[in-house]
């Protein structure tokens, strides 16, 4: 028998339980927000460290009466870098497969700096055929080039591709084309020394490995050579240094940090959710990406600077293993096959 006295359902209860279920709704309301708003103070603060530590390209140099040629400026650093040498007023041949996009780029680039020495030329650096067209073209109208910049670059998830001339499409656009251009180009680097190759490599060669008995990897997995193909391009600098010293041609090669640019566009759904919260919280803007293929290409200290790795506009250090010599010389000469260089070819 219930005792009389206490309704256990009383208006005073029911307040009291409504103010319970209040309460712990601010208490979870306030930890929710700290929480949000001290992850949104961390990612301000690395957001914060990333823009201090960033290298700029303190040189005021002009590249008047100076030819550059860049690969792959119609985005990122590319189109960055375009931009900077356009404004100190150098000769740009813009080489780059999308010709389109280059000419509508060119325009703006005229607009806003003044400068008409700009000309856009069809490269596919993934066709060694195309490689070859647009060398010989080079070679027929232009009567000197000072620097040469590879940029240009490609990287896939998991769509393996193969070019036309049998070669896995990342080392094919990344390394093998670039490898054959710089052949056909060097003598006119040379008839125009002192004369700089700047190659935009990366940090991320570091998770990689260039594995000599399987240098066209067709069965592997693109997106992991992507990272071999920015080894191949650090052994391919070290040993042209080695080449070409007492040439007068210099060349050096970089990490430009991670950049918020096109080529992450190929990474699918859903691995781009997530990876867009990244990029856009702690990549570089491509302005900032290019700083340091700008400081290569015009500084005035780099003058005779031959053989080395920048990250931040200051020189860095290279692990033992891309470093080896003897590695270098072995992928030159497997290269020299896979790129199908010629008896006729300029020789390095």
């Amino acid at each position: 028998m219930l005792e009389t006295g206490v309704d256990m359902y009383s208006p005073t209860m029911f307040q009291s339980f409504q103010l319970n279920i209040w309460s712990c709704s601010i208490i979870f309301v306030v930890i929710a927000a700290l929480l949000i708003g001290g992850l949104v103070f961390l990612l301000c603060l690395l957001r914060l460290y990333v823009y201090l530590s960033t290298g700029v390209c303190k040189s005021k140099a002009s590249m008047k009466g100076k030819t550059v040629l860049i690969t792959g400026c119609t985005s990122g650093i590319g189109r960055e870098t375009a931009r900077d040498l356009a404004k100190r007023g150098a000769r740009i041949i813009m080489a780059c497969r999308n010709v389109e996009a280059a000419s509508k780029l060119k325009d703006e680039l005229v607009k806003e700096t003044g400068n008409t020495q700009l000309v856009v030329r069809k490269l596919d650096l993934s066709s060694l055929d195309s490689v070859r067209d647009f060398a010989n073209q080079v070679n027929r109208e232009e009567s000197r080039l000072d620097v040469l910049i590879h940029n240009a670059g490609t990287a896939e998830t998991f769509n393996k591709k193969v070019s036309d001339d049998g070669l896995e499409m990342t080392m094919a656009t990344n390394h093998y084309g670039p490898f054959l251009l710089t052949h056909l180009l060097i003598d006119l680097l040379k008839k125009s020394t002192p004369s700089r190759i700047v190659i935009v490599a990366s940090e991320l060669y570091r998770i990689a490995t260039l594995n000599l008995n399987n240098p066209n990897p067709t069965a592997t997995l693109p997106a992991y050579l992507y990272y071999v193909s920015k080894y191949a391009n650090i052994v391919f600098t070290l040993e042209l240094a080695r080449r070409l010293e007492g040439s007068g041609v210099t060349v050096n090669c970089l990490h430009p940090g991670m950049i918020d640019s096109g080529i992450w566009r190929s990474v699918p759904a859903p691995l781009s959710w997530g990876l867009q919260l990244i990029i856009k919280g702690f990549f570089k803007t491509p302005e900032q990406g290019a700083q340091t293929t700008i400081h290569l290409a015009v500084s005035d200290e780099l003058e005779g600077v031959n053989g080395k790795y920048y990250l931040d506009c200051k020189e860095s250090s290279l692990s033992s293993g891309v470093s080896d010599p003897a590695k270098g010389k072995k992928f030159w000469e497997i290269s020299e096959t896979l790129a199908k260089l010629k008896p006729t070819d300029p020789k390095i």
